[in-house]
């Protein structure tokens, strides 16, 4: 959260923050918090320019198409900025000689064009600090490798414009983004939110918490002593706090319909097929991105100067 935050006061420097992690580790939701956050920082602005949205989050879409799918992702954005209008976007321009307004011949029906020209009025007239795109992953899958650089350039151009950043959250994917060119390396930022290790005593500590506080929200298992079961929901879930409370939402139903029994948890788990597949990805996600978040310390201005002497 600190680092997403450090970033985001960068500004031009950061205009795409990657934050990468596993499935199930709880991406969506810091998305959503620092969108909160940062609407409660800017409450004052908001109050004297009623107009003003800070922050977003939406989700990339995941149309099934051959490409992605822009007008699905503009559409996306609007809404979250504009709300629900049906008007057409028109891409429309002023004649300078002419003070008239020119509009392409046509059907105006949500052209692309369009709807890029009214998220950029959108961007400005909003203020928009930032943009959070969740499942930023189908960004690159329906994308050939020699277009995917083409795609980034698409938001990188919105953040040079209108200083918009983008937080795009998705799985160790994302992290192959930087070796597109060096441009886009330059201006990228990558953040790893990982797993809680059980490897890690703080990380134990951590997990430790997080069941105690998910497990008071379920109403059939506030009676239940689910610390006994710490190691068991750690090695089931992976140290990941979107999928614990995924396991422990379908272990309160499943406490509601039959009651309390190990039987009942065991039902409520994972499969060890379904831990296998996660801690595979999790593995080569880990080897994949380590390498990535090494940062070379400097070298002493003493002794660079012996080895130019």
């Amino acid at each position: 959260m600190a680092e997403c935050q450090l970033m985001l006061e960068a500004g031009g420097s950061a205009n795409l923050i990657l934050l990468c992690g596993p499935t199930g580790v709880g991406k969506t939701t810091l998305g959503d918090f620092l969108v909160e956050a940062e609407l409660k920082n800017q409450a004052p602005h908001m109050a004297a320019n009623p107009g003003c949205i800070p922050a977003i989050r939406v989700e990339a879409p995941a149309s099934g198409e051959k490409e992605y799918s822009w007008r699905l992702f503009y559409q996306r954005i609007l809404h979250a900025l504009e709300g629900d209008l049906d008007a057409p976007r028109t891409d429309y321009r002023v004649d300078a000689m002419t003070g008239k307004v020119v509009r392409p011949a046509g059907s105006q029906s949500n052209r692309l064009s369009g709807l890029r020209t009214a998220v950029e009025r959108s961007l400005r007239n909003r203020g928009t600090r930032f943009i959070v795109v969740d499942e930023a992953a189908h960004m690159m899958r329906p994308c050939h490798p020699s277009r995917l650089e083409q795609q980034l350039d698409t938001l990188k151009s919105l953040s040079n414009e209108y200083g918009v950043q983008w937080i795009l959250l998705g799985s160790y994917d994302l992290f192959e983004l930087v070796s597109l060119s060096g441009q886009l390396a330059r201006r990228t930022h990558v953040i790893h939110f990982g797993r809680y290790r059980e490897d890690s005593s703080d990380d134990a500590r951590a997990f430790r918490g997080c069941l105690k506080i998910l497990g008071k929200e379920m109403p059939a298992l506030v009676e239940v002593d689910l610390l006994r079961y710490l190691e068991v929901f750690h090695q089931n879930t992976l140290g990941c706090i979107g999928t614990l409370r995924t396991v422990l939402k379908r272990l309160d139903l499943l406490v509601t319909k039959n009651g309390w029994s190990e039987e009942t948890l065991r039902t409520a788990l994972l499969t060890e097929a379904q831990v296998t597949q996660i801690m595979r990805e999790i593995i080569e996600g880990e080897e994949r991105i380590a390498p990535g978040l090494q940062r070379n310390l400097l070298v002493h201005p003493s002794n660079n100067s012996k080895k130019v002497a």
